[in-house]
Formats: structure tokens, sequence, C-alpha cells
């Protein structure tokens, strides 16, 4: 059974900086993507940034310049590196797999990890 746990998110005054990670466990037929979304109370979970099986990489407008998605494949973790962070950055960040099998995908999600971005 595929797993993925979060970690590094807190609280932090504006300006400054986190990085979370995702480590993911458990058998993975092929990975296609990996990414982290966000959500606010209140708001729709939406997607922060992507990293393809290739490495390519997409970013929500609000964050392109100021976050980096990465992955490092031997340790099975992905990253979030996020600089200049603004109060509405705060939320709950969740990372996501999608697997990819002949003819089906599956996605399989992380418990979520907060950051609270006040001074």
């Amino acid at each position: 059974q595929v797993q993925l746990v979060e970690s590094g998110g807190g609280l932090v005054q504006p300006g400054g900086s986190l990085r979370l990670s995702c480590a993911h466990s458990g058998r993975v037929f092929s990975i296609d993507t990996m990414g982290w979304y966000r959500q606010a109370p209140g708001k729709r979970r939406e997607l922060v940034a992507v990293i393809r099986s290739g490495g390519s990489t997409n970013y929500a407008d609000s964050v392109k310049g100021r976050f980096t998605i990465s992955r490092d494949n031997a340790k099975n973790t992905m990253y979030l590196q996020m600089n200049s962070l603004k109060p509405e950055d705060t939320a709950a960040y969740y990372c996501k797999l999608r697997e990819r099998r002949p003819g089906v995908d599956f996605d399989y999600w992380g418990q979520g990890t907060q950051v609270t971005v006040s001074s």
C-alpha cells in the first residue's frame, strides 16, 4: 500500500521560508506525477506545483518565482521550497502521487501539513 507523509509545516513570519517534504513508501508501479496542493479554510483545494516523471514542473501563478518543487528519487521524497511567504499562503498543504498503471491511474494523498504565515 502506498503511503505519503508530509512534514515541514509550521508558523513563519511574512517574508520567511519553509521547506515541505513528502516521503512516499510502498510499491509503486510507475509514478506519473507528484504534486503539492493546498487548502485554506472555506476554500477549495488548489494546485500549487507539480513535477512530472521527466522532471518538468508547473506552478500556480500565485507562487511562481517564490516556490520550487523538486524530487529526490533515491530518497522517495518530494520537496516544496517556499520563499518570500505571504499571509495568503496560509493553508493546509497536501502532497499527491499519481501512479500510472496500464489503462488506469491511481491518486494517493498525504494527510497534510499546516503552514501558517503570520506576524
